[in-house]
């Protein structure tokens, strides 16, 4: 039986199940598109292996014994686990099945990302996606790196090589606290707060490098009293009046009912931001990826 599984083959397995249920060597062999002869041998080439007879040969055409009765129930669960694990493959290169590893800017997740994945997850129940949260600039350098299969991060430079495309648009606010006098305005620019005290996120994030570049502009370096790692710790030290801040508006907004500040649209023209989906070339992305990429793209 060791020999068995060694040299057992597939072709002869269907043709074998072919001949059982044709009851004939003949249409068997039509049905297969292969010479009667061929067959023949293939049947004598399993018996042989087998050790016992499978098929009794007639003038009219074939019997199964009972050796060969066990042969077929086996063969076609043999044969039906392997279409079956076809079907399944299939599914990982149609892109609807697998495991994709993204990486995103806070902005893109805290803003976007959770309804997108949630819609694009209800299409695709079988897709996996690993997220994981990092500063733009590092989300270019884990996709250099594949790390990731994609990212998601605000178009800066870094990305030359990269094949971008647009995801989703966002626009930039100031969050003050509601006792702040230039909380009458009903919007600012950087020129206007350029002077105040800041909380701000980390230096490596990119919002807080467009913010020192913009000031520079205007030959003035902003006073940043606290950095911290996320939006929501921005917002809590804005209600605590520990400074106003920078942050995307759609996220700014989430808070106006939960704590004393108010929000503020930043007029200056750059503050109008651009999402990008960043990978190194299409041909290289997953059948599972590529899905994601392309319905990601349609969003914005």
């Amino acid at each position: 039986m060791e020999n068995l599984v060694r040299k057992l083959d597939l072709t002869s397995l269907r043709l074998f199940v072919a001949v059982c249920q044709e009851n004939s060597i003949a249409r068997a062999a039509e049905r297969e598109f292969i010479a009667p002869s061929a067959v023949s041998r293939r049947m004598a080439e399993l018996e042989s292996l087998v050790g016992l007879p499978l098929i009794e040969r007639h003038t009219r055409g074939v019997t199964v014994t009972p050796a060969g009765q066990t042969v077929l129930r086996h063969a076609q669960q043999i044969i039906g686990d392997v279409e079956s694990m076809g079907a399944e493959l299939s599914r990982f290169f149609a892109g609807v099945k697998g495991n994709v590893r993204v990486v995103a800017n806070l902005s893109a997740i805290v803003q976007f990302l959770p309804e997108d994945v949630a819609a694009f997850q209800r299409l695709f129940p079988e897709v996996d996606i690993d997220l994981e949260e990092q500063h733009s600039p590092d989300v270019l350098r884990l996709v250099r790196e594949r790390a990731a299969d994609f990212g998601i991060c605000n178009r800066i430079a870094g990305a030359e090589g990269l094949t971008q495309l647009p995801y989703r648009r966002d626009r930039l606010a100031v969050m003050l606290p509601s006792q702040h006098p230039k909380a009458a305005a009903r919007q600012l620019s950087l020129q206007d707060i350029v002077g105040e005290t800041f909380v701000g996120l980390r230096e490596n994030s990119a919002l807080t490098q467009l913010l020192a570049a913009q000031a520079q502009a205007l030959g003035a370096t902003l006073s940043v009293k606290i950095r911290v790692a996320s939006l929501d710790a921005l917002c809590r030290m804005t209600h605590a009046g520990l400074g106003i801040a920078v942050m995307p508006q759609q996220v700014a907004e989430l808070y106006l009912q939960s704590l004393d500040v108010m929000v503020r649209p930043l007029s200056d023209e750059w503050a109008r931001r651009q999402l990008c989906i960043v990978f190194p070339d299409e041909s290289q992305l997953s059948a599972t990826a590529a899905t994601l990429v392309k319905f990601l793209a349609q969003q914005g």
